[in-house]
């Protein structure tokens, strides 16, 4: 569309619209997130709608170039292309919303919430799409856990919006429950009292970690809907969109039943990697960064290894996750982290990509450097603590 730089700030929701009327075919670069995922999914169905050709990519470290001719890229939660919708001050799902709607297109509200879910951010940060979402089906609060799917065993096993002794253990999800006497059809009183239970183990490390299990805890549930809940939808889209993006694309973009059970394998896939990822990590503490030593490699699952160990395990605001060939990093302020791992790349691999934002930031390194990189490990870390 443009032979200016790729954007850097996050455009308004006019300008978006705007750009996408006059774009004979639009690109959507989006980053491996839930929140970038259900934007994605939002804007899909506005382009089907009005019969704008599309395409959509799910990258864990995006870098989304300005389109040739009259073309238009859209960066979703990621700075970059034409025109971008970052989600460093809103839900890239919100802003997504208020785009389509501009377009004169109504959004799927609950694909919408459960982007902003995705994002951290509660529901009622959206109180338009929360209203919306009530009119058009069955949405109600109630006890119990966030989880996607019914069954409490594969929700305490299997959710990555918590972390517990029995997080990525089935088996021992199953043994705790079967021990509070919570059955495979739970009740209120059931629901009410797993999540009473699940707040003390999930919450005993830190005030941090009382604070983020809040995430998980009474959610809104969906009984009509794809999915148990709106915050379990949210996990779900994460999970998928950093282990399996294709499939993710699949059920943003049409919603389809098909798509739901492989949706719900990546997310089970996804938890089981990185809770056990994390078990086996090792850590070190330095000053305002609590860095973890892993070595499962993939950068989108890095990411919510990241976001674990910053809400349930790190006393430091910023985690730094290290594997040979990528890295990712997740902070409780604005630390621009995505800036610092950039200079942190440049510092060790001058053909590494980086990708982030304020709070959070992932890193692919070149695969031949991926041996020599070992020896620079302590080099990056540095480079990154004093990027900060």
């Amino acid at each position: 569309m443009s032979t200016a730089p790729a954007t850097v700030e996050d455009a308004d929701a006019g300008d978006v619209a705007a750009a996408i009327r006059d774009a004979p075919f639009v690109r959507v670069v989006a980053a491996a997130t839930g929140d970038a995922l259900a934007a994605s999914g939002v804007l899909a169905r506005a382009f089907r709608e009005r019969s704008t050709p599309f395409q959509v990519r799910v990258d864990p470290v995006p870098d989304p170039l300005p389109a040739d001719g009259d073309d238009l890229t859209l960066a979703l939660g990621v700075t970059g292309g034409d025109v971008a919708l970052v989600g460093d001050d809103r839900p890239t799902s919100v802003a997504a919303a208020a785009a389509v709607r501009e377009l004169g297109v109504d959004p799927d509200p609950i694909l919408a919430l459960a982007g902003v879910t995705a994002a951290g951010r509660p529901v009622g940060d959206a109180p338009s799409l929360l209203d919306a979402a009530t009119a058009r089906s069955a949405i109600d609060r109630r006890p119990g856990l966030a989880v996607p799917t019914t069954d409490p065993v594969d929700g305490l096993a299997h959710s990555t919006l918590v972390r517990s002794p029995h997080s990525g253990d089935p088996d021992g999800a199953q043994a705790a429950l079967a021990d509070l006497g919570v059955p495979a059809e739970p009740d209120e009183p059931d629901r009410r009292r797993l999540a009473s239970w699940l707040a003390i183990e999930a919450s005993a490390s830190s005030s941090r970690a009382a604070a983020a299990v809040e995430r998980v805890l009474h959610p809104y549930a969906t009984p009509e809907g794809r999915f148990a809940t709106v915050a379990g939808f949210g996990d779900a889209l994460d999970a998928v969109a950093r282990e399996r993006p294709g499939t993710g694309v699949a059920l943003a973009i049409r919603d389809a039943e098909t798509a739901r059970s492989a949706v719900l394998d990546a997310w089970r896939t996804h938890a089981r990697a990185v809770h056990g990822t994390l078990s086996d990590a090792t850590t070190g503490r330095y000053d305002g960064v609590f860095v973890a030593r892993v070595a499962d490699d993939g950068p989108g699952r890095l990411g919510t290894v990241a976001r674990l160990c910053r809400d349930f395990e790190s006393p430091e605001p910023v985690v730094l996750v290290v594997a040979d060939d990528s890295a990712a990093a997740a902070g409780t302020t604005d630390e621009a982290l995505g800036a610092a791992m950039a200079e942190a790349v440049r510092e060790v691999d001058a053909d590494g990509r980086s990708a982030g934002g304020s709070r959070w930031a992932t890193a692919r390194f070149d695969d031949a450097n991926a041996e020599a990189f070992e020896a620079e490990v302590s080099r990056f870390i540095a480079a990154f603590r004093g990027a900060l």
